[in-house]
């Protein structure tokens, strides 16, 4: 059997808030060059048109960055699906589920983060493909489990079923998800084996999908009853009728933890989510003596700006137009914006997202 056509769905309407301050609601996550020269974006982009055709690879977004992704991307009109209202991602995936299964409903989908970093584009995209086999031949939801290196507290997780058989190898079905658990948890799934990150990199044809969101989803399936009758081109009526009645629900909990078609394939490529400020200093090696300078030796890293350090370490550092100057602090996250400097332990990091309520509720959305 010849392999399957794969579309790309790029999801790029998360707000980042746990990125903030440089991340903002006018120049998200995704747009951010955090690790290397290319934006996430830019990377994810790559990534997709390793297994996509060019007329194979969509966007899903909010209205604010339409125009910046449709510059960003290069993408017809058409590919670029602009949320009139935010629903969190099981709306975003059943609107792209329902516009591809108009052209064809046995095609595959690929649903992607912007905002991941995977160092090896060419061992993501044959996980993909193989992925995306299981997906039409069993059909079956399939989702990317990421080996873990460490007791992480951030990430779901997966914890694995027997072997989906001999003509699916190295697939597995999931036996269960698990939320974010707390550290002794995370520790006794690494000790005893078992247990993969959830990445959030999903893969499936539409149309098993959409039937799993009747099946599991009936209100989300209630609410794309306008998308059903007009699936193609910019309907802008049916998609506004459609988000108003849509439930604001992550996939995750909506289909895939209730589904019984679910497996997963756990892959060993370097992956991170970059979702904090300590992902990203872990990412970059944050506390790790290495190199010759004074900053690297003592396992600061300096994404921008310009940093004079004396008895620091362990610190991550994004500067402006400001010189930052350290002196004996250590294991600290220091971003400086045009408009807001944020310092915080780096194992807090995860909770400035706190400070984006804060600010809304104060009325200073241009802060946030």
């Amino acid at each position: 059997m010849s392999a399957p056509l794969i579309h790309a769905v790029i999801l790029a309407g998360g707000a980042g808030e746990r990125f903030w301050p440089a991340s903002r609601r006018s120049h998200p996550k995704p747009f951010l060059r955090v690790v290397g020269g290319q934006s996430l974006l830019d990377a994810t982009l790559e990534r997709a048109r390793r297994f996509a055709g060019e007329d194979r690879v969509w966007v899903v977004c909010g209205q604010e960055h339409a125009g910046a992704l449709r510059r960003a991307t290069g993408l017809p009109a058409s590919r670029v699906l602009v949320e009139p209202h935010r629903r969190n991602t099981a709306m975003a995936v059943a609107w792209a589920a329902e516009r591809i299964a108009a052209e064809d409903p046995d095609a595959v989908m690929a649903v992607l983060p912007a905002d991941h970093h995977i160092p090896d584009p060419r061992r993501f995209a044959a996980d993909i493909r193989r992925a995306a086999r299981a997906a039409r031949d069993a059909e079956v939801l399939v989702t990317l489990g990421v080996e873990p290196t460490r007791p992480d507290t951030g990430y779901g997780y997966i914890s694995v079923g027997d072997p989906a058989g001999s003509r699916f190898a190295g697939l597995h079905r999931v036996e269960r998800f698990v939320e974010k658990p707390n550290l002794a948890t995370a520790r006794r799934y690494l000790s005893q084996g078992g247990f993969l990150w959830n990445a959030g990199v999903f893969v499936w044809t539409a149309r098993v999908f959409l039937e799993e969101v009747e099946t599991w989803a009936g209100e989300l399936h209630r609410a794309l009853a306008p998308l059903r009758k007009k699936p193609k081109g910019r309907n802008r009526a049916a998609v506004e009728a459609a988000y108003r009645r849509a439930p604001s629900l992550p996939v995750d909990t909506a289909v895939m933890e209730p589904s019984r078609r679910v497996w997963t394939l756990p892959v060993s490529f370097a992956w991170s989510d970059v979702g904090t400020w300590s992902s990203l200093a872990e990412e970059l090696g944050v506390g790790q003596r290495v190199g010759k300078g004074p900053l690297e030796g003592e396992g600061n890293r300096v994404i921008e700006g310009e940093v004079l350090a004396e008895e620091a370490r362990g610190n991550l550092i994004w500067g402006g137009e400001r010189l930052i100057a350290l002196l004996g602090v250590e294991d600290l996250a220091i971003v400086d914006t045009e408009d807001v400097i944020l310092i915080t332990k780096l194992d807090r990091s995860p909770d400035v997202k706190r400070f984006v309520a804060v600010l809304t509720a104060k009325g200073r959305e241009g802060l946030t």
